[in-house]
């Protein structure tokens, strides 16, 4: 349940930075910029988590209610390499909890490894160090978030 925890304090202190963050970029878009990815930053922290607050497509950083509830990365250990379980468990339970999507083995070089779930309008991409959400999180995409940090990351 650390990947709810985390997006809930994430939104929370978000919400809090928000008219701060409002007036930031009506004067200089670059420092809300670099204010929403500290107040990521100060919130992984918290779960020994590089947390980054992304903003894929051009206009989403004025969306301010949808700030922490989509577009993530979560860099969990750099020096990790290889998954503690197979890849293969891990596709199986994206098909499990996610349900019509598709998975493929991804990054596959120099001894690395990783996962891609997707469909055709988003992706999640699971990486031994890492896992970079590039989609809403809804009810489905959560408890895949939260299962990969407690059984690939093995964050508790």
């Amino acid at each position: 349940m650390i990947f709810s925890e985390l997006v809930t304090d994430l939104q929370s202190q978000l919400r809090k930075d928000l008219a701060q963050i409002r007036f930031l970029l009506k004067k200089n878009p670059a420092m809300a910029y670099t204010r929403i990815v500290e107040i990521g930053k100060d919130v992984g922290k918290r779960y020994n988590i590089k947390l980054i607050v992304n903003f894929p497509k051009q206009g989403r950083i004025e969306e301010f209610e949808r700030y922490g509830t989509r577009d993530l990365s979560l860099i969990i250990n750099q020096d990790k390499k290889r998954f503690p379980i197979d890849r293969q468990i891990i596709k199986q339970k994206a098909v499990e909890i996610l349900g019509d999507v598709k998975t493929e083995d991804a990054y596959m070089y120099e001894n690395n490894e990783g996962v891609r779930v997707y469909t055709d309008s988003w992706k999640i991409d699971i990486l031994p160090h890492s896992v970079h959400i590039w989609t809403d999180f809804d009810e489905k995409v959560t408890e895949f978030c939260n299962w990969l940090l407690d059984n690939v990351y093995e964050i508790k």
